[in-house]
């Protein structure tokens, strides 16, 4: 009997399923007797073998298994049965003086044993309290599985054609073990999309390690990957692991990809094919097992093309990939996305959602919560008006809704262009001004100048 729900819950015996192997016929018999007797269904077997052979077409809930029998021992049936997918519960039967084997077998996966002679109605207790322990474990399963599917969504905001098809390839990606290039235009959402991935993945229990490396000089990148030796470099006055080490069973996200040097590169390449890395300053290999995610706004065919990152890195990276789509490509999910930036607390005026639906949005999902925050913190009585806008959204802005919805990509990134110029130029080119106009960050407005050819 256990609790759940805070109710006590009665076990269903006769839907548990028990084997008894044992050599000792007396025993045997009267303990498949006494069990089926208060409800057990139950099957025999007299040595290891033939109990391997039962399990074979049978699943069994609980397996009672003596220590030593002829032909194959206790020790190594159990190590047989652990390999079930899902394994039963195995209760160990050992004599007196083998309690050092019992010891052992607890390591290899038993969940209990007892010594002989056993008392049938201690044998009983324990059969459902492995019972109940190997119930609890489904539902646990069952529960992490509805989370893991529910709660990529929760993030991914977006009702639009273009949302629906990045949710419909998470979910085909996320079960496979393959490394995923993902790739938008800064602000567009790259690590929400790495986090889901994860979330959906059969690694969603296991750790998810992200690391920026446009945020890190090229040697501190290495030494945050790798991990470094004591000694290594000044001031590494300890030995450290590195974020893969950290990583190690799980998931790593790896944010502004394209910024790495090529000398890292060749260093993520090798933990890609073989697992193997090794700590700054140290000769020894080390090997892990991370799936890798990789972000970044570059456009690496073309960089592979000019020689600036590896050909070699990228195919392997980029066995599976995502694409996000800008937000202006993303008709409908403006307004959603504002409301949900805002919280339900708060509503926001009609000329305020016009607005923000003819706006271009250069620095994407994260311009336009910046914007809500910005105005929120303006606004009175719970209300965003027009006024609690940044400029660049009031004054500069571009008649989006008067473009046909089937516009080109090229088209509408031109409309960006003439935005992020318009903007740059009537701020004097001054970037500090014109990023605060564009409601971006002035590391975002250096790759509009820098994409779009002018610097």
């Amino acid at each position: 009997m256990r609790k759940k729900n805070g109710k006590e819950v009665q076990t269903d015996l006769s839907n548990l399923r028990v084997l008894i192997v044992d050599d000792e016929d007396d025993f045997r018999e009267s303990a498949c007797r006494y069990l089926a007797r208060i409800g057990f269904q139950v099957d025999e077997a007299q040595d290891g073998e033939e109990a391997l052979n039962l399990t074979v077409n049978r699943r069994f809930d609980v397996v009672i298994l003596d220590m030593h029998m002829p032909v194959l021992d206790g020790l190594s049936v159990l190590k047989e049965l652990m390999k079930r997918d899902p394994p039963p519960k195995v209760i160990m039967l050992t004599g007196g003086g083998t309690i050092e084997n019992a010891v052992e077998a607890i390591k290899l996966g038993s969940y209990d044993f007892l010594t002989k002679p056993a008392k049938l109605d201690e044998l009983a207790h324990i059969i459902c309290r492995a019972c109940e322990a190997q119930q609890l474990e489904k539902e646990n399963k069952q529960l992490k599985e509805v989370i893991r599917r529910q709660a990529p969504t929760s993030q991914l905001i977006g009702q639009s054609a273009a949302m629906e098809e990045v949710n419909r390839l998470i979910e085909r990606i996320a079960d496979s073990e393959q490394p995923v290039l993902i790739q938008g235009e800064s602000g567009t959402g790259k690590e929400l999309v790495a986090r889901a991935i994860h979330l959906s993945s059969p690694l969603a229990d296991k750790p998810l390690v992200v690391v920026n490396c446009a945020a890190l000089a090229d040697q501190l990148l290495e030494s945050e990957l790798f991990g470094h030796e004591k000694g290594a470099f000044t001031g590494a006055v300890a030995a450290k692991p590195g974020l893969f080490e950290v990583a190690d069973g799980g998931t790593m996200f790896i944010d502004e990809f394209g910024e790495m040097s090529g000398a890292l590169q060749a260093k993520l390449l090798r933990v890609l094919e073989d697992g193997s890395m090794r700590r700054v300053g140290s000769v020894t290999e080390r090997f892990v097992s991370v799936r890798v995610l990789a972000a970044t706004n570059r456009d690496l065919e073309e960089e592979v093309k000019e020689r600036n990152f590896r050909e070699d890195l990228y195919y392997r990276i980029n066995v599976l990939g995502i694409t996000i789509p800008p937000l202006r490509q993303r008709h409908g999910d403006i307004e959603l996305l504002a409301k949900q930036f805002a919280g339900s607390d708060w509503t926001i005026a009609t000329e305020v959602l016009e607005k923000l639906n003819h706006y271009s949005w250069p620095g994407n999902v994260r311009q336009l919560q910046n914007a809500i925050q910005r105005a929120k913190v303006l606004a009175e009585d719970n209300e965003i008006q027009l006024n609690n806008l940044p400029n660049a959204i009031v004054d500069l802005n571009l008649p989006l809704a008067e473009i046909p919805t089937n516009s080109s990509a090229s088209d509408l990134d031109t409309i960006n262009k003439m935005h992020v110029v318009k903007t740059y130029e009537s701020c004097g080119q001054n970037k500090t001004k014109a990023a605060r106009a564009l409601g971006i960050n002035r590391r975002s407005l250096y790759r509009l100048l820098e994409k779009y050819d002018l610097e």
